[in-house]
């Protein structure tokens, strides 16, 4: 076994049956499986209009504004509780935006995260102490350290649960 883990998906996409391909009218519906689990996915319909396209499957923009968003609140959690501080509700609303990057690319040229975490009603935090914790989220994010998009986090607290 290697010293570091590899992460594997499987990405399926096939021609119709007597469809056309040169003329580029192909469907750009595929399927992501990982670990048993297969997820429809497509190109953004901001790329590609429909009918080549479907907006009701993830596209890749959408997976790595998720990745981002997701791994950033693995971390975030995993922080917390290193801290004592109970989490009790962890919510964002992440938006990525194409632009072109310096090479003048298209590139998912920043991502924002807009967490709202709802603590447990005996923690003390604070704007200040929820920073603390976004950065440090922040910094040990592995899909944050992978990427080159700008993330900017716009971390909101939740009224703490009468729990």
């Amino acid at each position: 076994m290697s010293e570091h883990p590899e992460y594997t998906a499987t990405i399926l996409w096939e021609r119709p049956e007597g469809a056309s391909f040169i003329d580029r009218r192909y469907t750009r519906d595929h399927a992501w499986s990982f670990d048993g689990l297969s997820v429809p996915a497509s190109a953004s319909p901001f790329g590609v209009r429909p009918p080549l396209t479907s907006t009701d499957r993830i596209d890749p923009e959408e997976a790595l504004v998720a990745a981002l968003s997701s791994c950033h609140m693995l971390t975030f959690l995993w922080v917390a509780a290193r801290r004592g501080l109970v989490v009790d509700r962890y919510e964002d609303h992440a938006a990525g935006v194409l632009g072109k990057n310096a090479e003048g690319r298209i590139a998912l040229v920043r991502a924002v995260l807009r967490p709202e975490v709802t603590f447990g009603a005996d923690a003390q935090v604070d704007a200040a102490l929820l920073d603390e914790l976004h950065e440090a989220a922040h910094r040990d994010c592995y899909i944050a350290n992978s990427v080159k998009t700008e993330v900017a986090i716009e971390p909101r607290i939740a009224a703490a649960s009468a729990s």
